[in-house]
């Protein structure tokens, strides 16, 4: 199968258990919650997404033919090291596209591969890490993984509803925009009265990295 992607880059994850590592973020085009147009936002079933998923017109991007060319492409982003290679698959939602091809690829080329997801799909066999984010109206069908990482607050979304699943790590992210500073407070206090949920931070807006 092709793929459209809308970007691929290096940069250092910012998120959950993770955070800190080099990554090649291999960003798919499309979702399956929200069309990515701000026309659209207000009846989407996911309305606070931040990031732009639309077109394949961003660093890397493109329409790639089969999962070795796309594979090649994440390859040559990492640069010429061989240890320590990760790529994380995201979106948009990636499982709309992502298959074993195209991880048995990146394998292939000694990398491990992690998954960010809205957990609405169930993934190919072959991931190393898999991190779901469970949106407010969206059937949960991903109900395991290595973390869960929760934006908070969401209406109707209520955090013990996730706490008996089978994931190694519980992440609650306060939702960005306006009421950042309230909704950072609301979650740090969640996370205070309820173990085994961790806050969870956007490391990378804080050093300023993609």
């Amino acid at each position: 199968m092709s793929y459209a992607v809308k970007e691929i880059f290096k940069t250092l994850q910012g998120e959950g258990a993770q955070a800190g590592r080099a990554a090649v973020f291999c960003r798919f085009a499309g979702c399956n919650l929200w069309s990515g147009r701000e026309a659209d936002r207000a009846t989407a079933v996911c309305r606070f997404c931040d990031t732009d998923f639309v077109g394949m017109d961003g660093e890397g991007g493109g329409r790639f033919a089969g999962a070795t060319e796309l594979a090649e492409a994440i390859e040559a982003a990492w640069g010429p090291s061989s240890t320590g290679r990760y790529v994380v698959f995201t979106g948009g939602e990636p499982l709309l596209q992502l298959d074993a091809a195209l991880l048995a690829a990146v394998r292939a080329r000694g990398f491990e591969s992690a998954v960010e997801t809205n957990g609405t799909l169930e993934p190919p066999a072959g991931l190393d890490w898999i991190c779901v984010s469970p949106k407010a109206d969206a059937a949960l069908q991903l109900r395991h993984g290595d973390e869960l990482k929760l934006v908070y607050p969401q209406e109707g979304v209520d955090p013990a509803a996730f706490e008996a699943l089978p994931f190694r790590h519980f992440w609650l992210q306060p939702m960005d925009g306006p009421r950042r500073a309230e909704n950072m407070a609301a979650a740090a206090a969640y996370c205070l009265a309820n173990p085994p949920w961790r806050l969870g931070l956007q490391t990378h807006k804080i050093a300023g990295l993609p």
